[in-house]
């Protein structure tokens, strides 16, 4: 007889569950007769850690595909726009008088870097008079600096004039998205602690017990672990490998406070800011009420002590006592698996790179989505889905991490053993060491990265690399640069539209007041 899946059951819930609930249910058909049914169970007793505010576009393509108006998740989310990432004082140490920044902005608005490269003609230029590379190449890095917003309250839901994703506040996503998922999309939701897993003969779960009243054993065919760290499935009952990634990353600790605004007019970043630290680095997120703050940095070079008064000195005199502070372990890694016979592991519970690209969510909602559209109906075609799933997201994991790494590798910071350690060869991945070799006389192509669903993609490193001030030296090879031209032509429109967008489009609070008021047309 052949063993169907037509029942889900997710373990944990929080940004990691409720999403994958809602994509799994909408893609599944849970609503339907013979569709596959979705539980999800989760702690009354385990709060959400609370922290992981960016996104990436690819979130506004998912809340439009599972039916959230875009006006009520602004509302009810606390959330903003998100153009990209300014980083600070990356680059060199800075001085009292002068620091370093630069954009990975999420647009490239007016050339697509597939189709034709400005990097290298950006290359040719004078050093002493060219624009920045983010500024030269595209609008939104200049859009960041006057702290516009991505569209117009008259534009409709979801589109927009530039690239862009959302800051938010991760509690109150997570309770959204629960709604959405019971109300909207047939999640069935137990509220119950998790207590034992229930496996068959030939090591497939077949079902779960739980400290609920009537709903003490909740059977299922496909299990998804959604509970952090502790790894109910994963750790705790499969004991999957890890695979420690502490000598490539070296932060290990996460100092957080929540910073009200002084009044609800003043402006918001329409980008998240990361400042880097003697030992770390600072995020700085805007919400519609407060800002997300916090400090990422290596125990192993600065004491807790030190690194809270950075965080207070960043601060300013927006600090008060009256903050708390919060401290959070962080352990950097993944398991060696993902999938293992009828269960995946999603989120923390899969594993964990620090927060400065903001790959978290991306990384839910890729894994969920790939678990959606591959989704084995059978017993028979797990194993397919099986193998690709884990050879996926293995090489997801891997290009996360080089390109986190990247950002420290190649600074000139040296005013602390930390950024030297960071920049010696033996916390460099090899492939990361290959690739920088090369682009050392030739700037990256779209050739350099040959899988289609690295979460990184060419205009990203590009961004890095010469944001960083990176030396590619293609004195020899310039006669393959012939289209001067065009190429000053593309940079001439570049600086036409900027202007045309700074003057068009309203800044981050007005636009933000407004969807409050308004709400966005529906598509």
């Amino acid at each position: 007889m052949t063993t169907k899946n037509d029942h889900i059951l997710i373990i944990g819930g929080g940004t990691a569950g409720w999403l994958s609930a809602a994509i799994l249910a909408k893609s599944l058909n849970s609503k339907l007769q013979d569709g596959v049914q979705v539980t999800l169970v989760e702690s009354p007793d385990i709060p959400i850690l609370g922290v992981g505010e960016g996104t990436w576009p690819n979130l506004r393509a998912t809340l439009r595909k599972i039916g959230v108006n875009e006006t009520d998740f602004i509302r009810e989310c606390d959330a903003t726009f998100k153009q990209g990432a300014e980083f600070v004082n990356w680059t060199n140490t800075p001085t009292e008088n002068e620091q370093s920044s630069y954009y990975h902005p999420l647009s490239t608005v007016s050339h697509s870097s597939y189709d034709f490269n400005l990097a290298p003609y950006w290359l040719m230029q004078d050093k002493g008079s060219r624009k920045p590379y983010d500024r030269a190449v595209a609008s939104q890095a200049r859009l960041c600096d006057a702290g516009k917003a991505p569209k117009q309250i008259v534009m409709a839901e979801y589109s927009a004039a530039q690239e862009y994703a959302y800051h938010l506040n991760a509690n109150k996503f997570a309770h959204f998205l629960k709604q959405h998922c019971i109300n909207k999309l047939g999640v069935k939701f137990v509220s119950a602690n998790v207590t034992n897993i229930v496996l068959d003969d030939n090591e497939f779960i077949s079902s779960v017990e739980t400290d609920h009243v009537s709903k003490s054993s909740i059977s299922a065919d496909f299990f998804i672990d959604c509970s952090g760290a502790k790894g109910l499935i994963i750790k705790q009952t499969y004991n999957i490998d890890w695979h420690d990634i502490s000598d490539i990353l070296f932060n290990d600790t996460a100092l957080a406070v929540q910073v009200p605004y002084k009044d609800n007019q003043q402006a918001i970043n329409t980008h998240t800011v990361a400042t880097a630290q003697t030992s770390g680095w600072i995020w700085d997120i805007g919400l519609q009420e407060r800002r997300g703050v916090g400090h990422v940095y290596s125990s192993k070079y600065i004491d807790e002590s030190q690194a809270k008064q950075q965080l207070i000195d960043y601060i300013g005199d927006d600090y008060s006592d009256e903050l708390s502070i919060r401290k959070i372990k962080l352990n950097h890694g993944y398991h060696k698996k993902f999938w293992h016979k009828n269960s995946v592991a999603i989120g923390m519970s899969a594993g964990f790179v620090e927060p400065l690209e903001a790959s978290a969510i991306y990384l839910f909602d890729a894994a969920a989505n790939m678990i959606a559209a591959q989704f084995p109906r059978t017993r028979a075609q797990m194993a397919y889905v099986e193998d690709k799933f884990n050879q996926h997201f293995t090489m997801r994991m891997e290009r996360t991490v080089e390109f986190i790494k990247l950002h420290y590798c190649i600074s000139q910071r040296q005013d602390s053993q930390y950024w030297r350690d960071n920049c010696d060869v033996k916390s460099i991945p090899n492939h990361l060491l290959d690739r920088l070799s090369y682009w050392q006389t030739k700037p990256p192509t779209k050739y350099d990265f040959d899988n289609a669903w690295e979460p990184f993609n060419l205009d990203s490193y590009l961004y890095v690399l010469y944001g960083m001030n990176f030396n590619t030296d293609i004195s020899d090879n310039k006669a393959a640069y012939s289209d001067s031209v065009k190429a000053n032509e593309m940079f001439e429109r570049i600086d036409l539209a900027s202007g045309l967008l700074i003057g068009k489009l309203p800044e981050q609070r007005e636009l933000i007041n407004q969807v409050l008021q308004h709400g966005f047309n529906k598509i």
